[in-house]
This record gives structure tokens, sequence and C-alpha cells, in this order.
């Protein structure tokens, strides 16, 4: 598993977040599960592939959803920033492992697997919705084929009504992509952060952009420092421009020993120009402009 998936899933794994997603995007915002209502699963599952060789597939990110004692429903969430064809065999593939465990567990109850697909890309998810739009079904097959349907929220185009339904932190990362494609540009908010190691990883996952993991590792920054997307893009923007800075320093100091290499070949030491651009590997133009 690699470190960009570990870190996509450590905001979703607290049960705030988990139950916020889920009320907001399935249940319009009724606050039908409870963050103490919920138990992590270790969802993974076998199979045998063409190679003969017997591999593992795991969840992004799942949970039972429970009433007391009783296992309502188990819920997965499945992170994606680019359009996946075959995400309606992936997910199906999913549930059909998930059901399967409730065959062979020695428990009698039996409840539904819901997967949840959050994908965070601009382009919109307009096809591949269903299994009928990956694979061709032949016309006399058609009446005994059972369709599957994935749920995908694409959370760049989710409504600004609908992005401040978000209670957790996730609305931090909601807003951000939101903003993102509307805009092309970002206004942070002023809402506290709860869970801010875990949304900063996050963003740095999704985006790419590291400079949201390394205001986690500047050993000036100590815990509390930041608690907002103001404070993240004021220390992401200080950043840059310390960056700038020095890189100009940089390309000074390269530009000025260069400078005083070509005047010392050619006042000193009487070099021609011909001589200095093969010496310092430059073209004869380039010596005649330090020169100047």
């Amino acid at each position: 598993m690699g470190s960009r998936d570990i870190s996509e899933k450590i905001l979703e794994d607290c049960n705030d977040v988990f139950a916020d997603i889920v009320n907001n995007l399935l249940f319009d915002g009724e606050q039908l599960v409870q963050p103490k209502d919920l138990e992590n699963v270790k969802d993974k599952s076998q199979y045998k592939a063409e190679d003969g060789v017997l591999h593992e597939q795991e969840r992004d990110t799942t949970k039972f959803w429970k009433n007391s004692r009783v296992r309502i429903a188990v819920i997965g969430l499945e992170n994606q920033t680019d359009i996946d064809a075959d995400m309606p065999l992936r997910v199906i593939g999913y549930d059909g492992a998930a059901y399967r465990s409730q065959l062979i567990n020695k428990r009698k109850e039996r409840y539904p697997v819901i997967t949840v697909v959050l994908y965070f890309g601009k382009k919109n998810w307009n096809e591949n919705l269903n299994l009928s739009d990956r694979i061709y079904i032949p016309e006399k097959l058609a009446p005994y084929f059972n369709d599957y349907r994935i749920n995908v929220f694409e959370i760049a185009n989710l409504s600004e009504e609908k992005i401040k339904g978000f209670q957790s932190d996730f609305y931090v990362v909601a807003d951000y992509f939101r903003q993102k494609r509307l805009n092309c540009d970002y206004v942070p908010s002023a809402y506290t952060i709860k869970h801010v190691d875990e949304v900063l990883k996050m963003m740095k996952a999704l985006t790419g952009n590291k400079s949201f993991e390394e205001i986690l590792n500047n050993p000036e920054i100590k815990e509390g420092d930041v608690s907002n997307m103001c404070e993240v893009m004021d220390r992401i923007e200080a950043r840059a421009e310390t960056r700038g800075i020095e890189q100009g320093l940089k390309q000074g100091l390269e530009k000025g020993i260069l400078q005083g290499k070509v005047s010392a070949l050619y006042y000193d030491a009487g070099w021609n120009i011909q001589q200095i651009a093969v010496h310092l590997e430059l073209s004869a133009e380039q010596v005649k402009e330090i020169l100047k």
C-alpha cells in the first residue's frame, strides 16, 4: 500500500468525519449516523489473478454502523482523484467480498453493504457509473443480466449549500476542491480544524502539493500554531516567498562568480573569447554578453 493511499484514509478514519460524510451525502444532513455507533472494519479480501497468485484487496475506509449491538450496515468510502472506468467492477468486488464474509461469519445477522466513491477530480464523472457501462451485454443475455450502479459523489461539483452541510473537518477539504474548480484559486476560511495533522496529510495526498505536509515537518511550528486554513495558507505563502529569495540569492551568486571568472580570463590572463567559451562551456555570444 502506497503512502499516498494511507494519507488519504487517515482523516476519513476519524469517526466524526466518517459520520459527517455519510450523513451529509447520503441522508441530506440528517444526523442518523453518530460517531459512537461506528466500528472499524478490517475489510480485506483475497482473489486469485490470472497469474495464479493469491492477491489481497482492501477498501480505503470501512466501518460498521451499529445500533447498540446490532449491525445496521457496512459502509465503505473509496477516494478517487481520477475517473476509473473499471470502478463498477472494483466496487462490486468489494461489496461481494463483504457479503461473502457474512456467509462465513458465525453471526446470523445480515446487513446491507454500501460503498461511497468520493471523487476529487475536476472533470465530470458522467460515464461508467453502471456495470453495463463497462461490459458488452449481448441482446439475448440482457434479460438475465443484473446491473450494478456505483454511488459517486463529485466533491468539486457539490453545491455551496452542500459543502456548508459538512460539520466536520471534511468541510475544509471539500471547500478547497470546489473553489479550485470554480475559480482556480482558493480563499481560506477561518473554520477551526480539529484534526490538523490528518487534514494536511490528506490535502497533500490528494493535491500532490508537498507544502501541506512541510508545515507538519517544520520544527519551528509547534502544536496549536496552525488551527485553520487561513494560517495554513499564510505559512505556505511565507515559505514560498523565502524559497524565492533563497533561489534569487543563489542565482545572483552564481552569476557573479561566472562574471568574475570570465573577466579574470579575459583581462588578466589575456584569453580570447573563443578560448573562454570552450573552457567555461559557454557560447561566444554568452561570453560577449558577460563582458559588456
